[in-house]
């Protein structure tokens, strides 16, 4: 079946990619064809600047995942296309991969040779049998949706507009390490997570109240963030081992600020508060 595509890296699957894809799946239905969602299994950016360092919002697998749910998804080492200008992976679109239709978004641009006006686009689909179909900007009342303003946010610790952005609460799954044991020599033992992807963002240093997903494990609880980055879990209705474990860590309210205590008192009861506003809050 004949394929309306496309392209781009979607780095956190974001409410303005949600609604390109939406209107991919209409377009589709519309048109009788199959939906296909274009790409890459590396951070274009990381190809092109050896020594850029991608912040990510989403790792290779939960993007492929999230966006399996919009239709069929073709992820490419982007190597093997970031020689080709734009009529040459147009053409090989077309050819391989039987696309007669791509939608871009109104700021997308692709190919070597970095064409940035829409209507270079459309003069290509016209020599390459591909139709192009430009979308307008998507925004949220005021706000520009896109991933570098959902990096922002979570690097200033502004959960609820990152998750607002992202249309889903941001997350990240890591393995349980041993830590100091501070925690639990206070009462309140800790789960220390080792993110899997070392380019995924930790957001600001800070407590968060969290919900913790693991095999068997589906509770609330909080988060501290050092200003390191190191991530210790407290979940007050579990109790056991989770050590080697794989671990979701999704950040539901920011609490508050990372502080120093004169005392362990004085920490013990401000854990106690934290407790308290992460299993009460809405």
């Amino acid at each position: 079946m004949s394929r309306v595509a496309t392209i781009g890296f979607f780095d956190g699957v974001h409410k303005g990619h949600q609604f390109l894809f939406n209107r991919l799946s209409a377009f589709a239905e519309e048109r009788g064809l199959q939906p296909l969602i274009v790409t890459f299994e590396n951070h274009p950016r990381a190809v092109l600047q050896a020594d850029y360092i991608p912040q990510l919002l989403t790792t290779p697998e939960e993007r492929k995942a999230l966006l399996s749910a919009y239709g069929e998804v073709l992820m490419l080492p982007f190597e093997t296309v970031q020689p080709l200008t734009a009529e040459q992976f147009m053409d090989k679109l077309h050819t391989e991969y039987d696309v007669s239709v791509l939608l871009m978004g109104y700021d997308h641009c692709f190919g070597s040779d970095r064409l940035r006006h829409p209507h270079e686009y459309h003069c290509l689909g016209e020599k390459t049998g591909v139709e192009v179909i430009t979308l307008p900007e998507f925004t949220e009342g005021e706000m520009h949706v896109s991933s570098s303003e959902i990096r922002l946010a979570l690097e200033r610790g502004n959960i609820a507009v990152a998750n607002d952005l992202l249309g889903r609460p941001y997350s990240l799954c890591g393995e349980v390490v041993h830590g100091k044991g501070l925690g639990r020599s206070l009462g309140f033992p800790t789960a220390n997570i080792q993110p899997d992807e070392a380019h995924k963002i930790i957001p600001k240093a800070g407590v968060y109240a969290v919900e913790v997903k693991g095999e068997r494990l589906k509770v609330k609880g909080f988060c501290n963030v050092d200003p390191q980055g190191v991530i210790e879990v407290h979940m007050p209705d579990f109790k056991g081992d989770l050590y080697g474990q794989k671990l979701e860590i999704t950040f539901l309210r920011f609490l508050r600020e990372e502080k120093h205590f004169s005392s362990l008192q004085e920490l013990q009861e401000q854990i106690k508060a934290d407790v308290d506003n992460s299993l009460h809050q809405e």
